[in-house]
């Protein structure tokens, strides 16, 4: 699946350019199995060959993340908390839980934007959380674009350093994404169990 998801993003960013790029980030953030981990250093591999400018791929890439974490973050802005309370027999989440999340991520929310821009499947799911606590929208921009930012930075250096072997990075990055799921799983679970216990 990799192997031909690299092969499509080869071919459309060769076509469509910097924009191409772009899209392609934005598409990852709505549909995680587009992974940043593959397209981001084969955009490194553009910049060594001379085919993208360094400064180019950076602003395009992290443009389309930004862009795709702002119409996550408008879902849980407009639909998250009102969508929870409606259904909130069902979720078994009641308005005060609700309520302590909401600070919760007041507290905490900005370290948890900046990092999860750099964590498989979190860093598409956390901008829902963000617009339902209402986390101002030019903070949410900052920090979204600073982790966005950093985490491009550092894939497409590694492209333009491993060149046309860029794919030997994608095998790892997929046993790193497994591993961050497995450990949301695990503190899902935990997060169970703690709540019915408490009940």
């Amino acid at each position: 699946m990799i192997d031909s998801l690299l092969q499509w993003a080869t071919s459309t960013m060769e076509q469509g350019g910097l924009l191409a790029l772009a899209v392609l980030l934005l598409i990852e953030n709505l549909f995680p199995p587009i992974p940043s981990e593959a397209v981001l250093p084969l955009g490194g591999l553009l910049v060594a060959e001379g085919t993208f400018p360094l400064a180019g791929a950076l602003a395009a890439s992290t443009a389309g993340s930004l862009v795709g974490a702002w119409l996550i973050y408008a879902l849980g802005r407009y639909g998250g908390r009102p969508l929870v309370l409606r259904f909130h027999a069902v979720l078994r989440f009641t308005e005060e839980e609700l309520d302590r999340a909401d600070h919760w991520f007041d507290r905490h929310g900005g370290w948890v934007v900046f990092w999860a821009r750099m964590l498989p499947f979190l860093r598409s799911v956390v901008s829902v959380p963000a617009g339902a606590s209402e986390m101002p929208l030019g903070r949410f921009t900052l920090l979204t674009a600073a982790g966005s930012l950093l985490w491009n930075t550092l894939l497409i250096s590694a492209g333009i350093a491993l060149g046309d072997r860029y794919q030997v990075i994608v095998p790892w990055l997929d046993r790193f994404a497994w591993l961050v799921v497995v450990a949301c799983v695990v503190a899902l679970a935990w997060w169970i169990v703690t709540r019915v216990r408490s009940r």
